[in-house]
């Protein structure tokens, strides 16, 4: 029987404000408050809300049949909580359905896979603890930044307890397999993989509103008839998107949540089943691994890491923000691991890009790439001196080292001894219960 994975992404970007090279060292507040404010309240009220609405309505109206996961960044879940808590309500709502699934991703949406393995490991930890608070899940399954990822980062995953893991279908990789199964890491068969199918994604959340496309208009019945129509024992579907999709690339005018409401009815139609990434990966054995030597994501056509670190500036960029890496780890200045999650962010490299995809980018304020390195570098030129300030570029390497080691060992003795106090905390719950 075929299923169905649909998943969505939230992430908003932290809008950077104009700086001067003449504000370094005097100014250290790096952020245009108002377009921050301006653009997720904007984006929450066209895309966000109604879209919400309408899944929480696929949920209830379907009897469970229905499911759907979300992964929020760290830094998404920031500003919605302060500018836009109708969405964090919605999302509650969805959570007590039972039908709703949250991965976990990096607190800041950055590209820390790729540079620094403890500050990897730290922002997703970080991250997990908060879909724990707010939702109250335990997340399972991980989707990386952009669904980076590589055998190293899979390897790195599963050693951090996850089950599975989420990432692109691309064809560079896959060659003659298909996406439409359930895979395993390379380098640790205990992680499964599901892979997106970027085409099925892409039909919607690109192609759905354009009129030129050979097959507009897109009804639910043709759409669900193309995966019912997939070889008998390819049984995985993984529909991947930006949850913006709905609403901002593909406007509400187009029907497109009209859409989205009668797919379960046609999925039901064809005995065609919705879902999570948790229960798929439970349910279905692996039927190979994925060797992934070097590091892809869903970005562009190529599918890798160009978007982001494919010139010389984006990558003087990245090389120069993680070369404080370990010093910011040792710190306890909630500003500064504030700007840390901030400045890590993605799309700051994205702006960046000099590449020609054909598709328009969106870069805000900047004119152009280098003006988008230029205040890029200055604002981290002032982030740079105030970690250095903290912790001077005279400590030795040995010596932060020795200081990074220390932090970590204490971690996991806390973690240890926290194990074992719950253990004995339950033991206690027995033992009164039974008293």
């Amino acid at each position: 029987m075929k299923t169905i994975c649909l998943y969505f992404e939230i992430h908003q970007i932290i809008h950077l404000k104009r700086y001067r090279c003449f504000d370094i060292g005097t100014d250290h507040y790096y952020y245009d408050d108002y377009e921050n404010e301006r653009s997720i309240t904007e984006i929450a009220e066209r895309s966000y809300i109604p879209a919400l609405t309408t899944l929480l309505e696929m949920v209830k109206n379907n009897g469970g049949a229905f499911k759907v996961a979300f992964s929020i960044s760290g830094v998404a879940l920031e500003q919605l909580e302060i500018y836009s808590p109708a969405v964090i309500d919605l999302l509650h709502q969805l959570n007590d359905t039972g039908c709703c699934e949250f991965l976990c991703e990096p607190y800041s949406h950055g590209l820390s896979s790729l540079a620094n393995e403890e500050c990897f490991r730290e922002e997703v930890s970080r991250m997990s603890a908060k879909i724990k608070q707010v939702f109250g899940q335990t997340p399972k399954v991980f989707r990386n930044s952009s669904l980076i990822y590589s055998n190293e980062i899979g390897s790195v995953v599963a050693s951090m307890g996850f089950k599975g893991i989420l990432t692109e279908g691309a064809k560079h990789v896959l060659g003659w397999k298909s996406p439409h199964y359930v895979y395993h890491c390379a380098y640790n068969p205990n992680l499964k993989i599901l892979l997106r199918d970027f085409k099925l994604s892409d039909d919607i959340s690109l192609r759905f509103s354009n009129s030129d496309w050979s097959e507009y208009p897109l009804f639910a019945d043709k759409y669900i008839g193309w995966i019912a129509g997939l070889p008998e024992e390819e049984q995985v579907i993984n529909i991947f998107m930006e949850l913006s999709a709905l609403g901002i690339a593909q406007p509400l005018s187009s029907n497109i949540l009209q859409f989205m409401k009668a797919l379960p009815a046609c999925a039901k139609e064809k005995g065609i089943s919705f879902s999570t990434p948790s229960e798929i990966v439970t349910k279905f054995k692996s039927v190979d691994q994925v060797d992934v030597p070097y590091p892809m994501s869903w970005a562009d056509e190529e599918r890798d890491t160009s978007c982001w670190l494919g010139n010389v500036m984006q990558r003087e960029a990245f090389n120069k923000l993680y070369s404080v890496a370990g010093r910011v780890h040792l710190c306890d200045d909630r500003r500064i691991k504030q700007d840390w999650d901030y400045l890590q962010a993605s799309n700051n490299f994205r702006f960046m890009t000099t590449k020609k995809t054909g598709i328009w980018l969106n870069r805000g304020i900047y004119d152009s790439p280098y003006d988008a390195f230029t205040n890029y570098m200055n604002i981290l030129g002032d982030f740079i001196s105030r970690v250095d300030a903290l912790y001077p570029v005279e400590i030795e390497n040995e010596e932060l080292n020795s200081l990074l080691t220390t932090i970590k060992n204490q971690g996991e003795e806390i973690e240890k001894l926290q194990k074992e106090l719950d253990k004995y905390k339950k033991k206690a719950a027995k033992k009164t219960a039974a008293e």
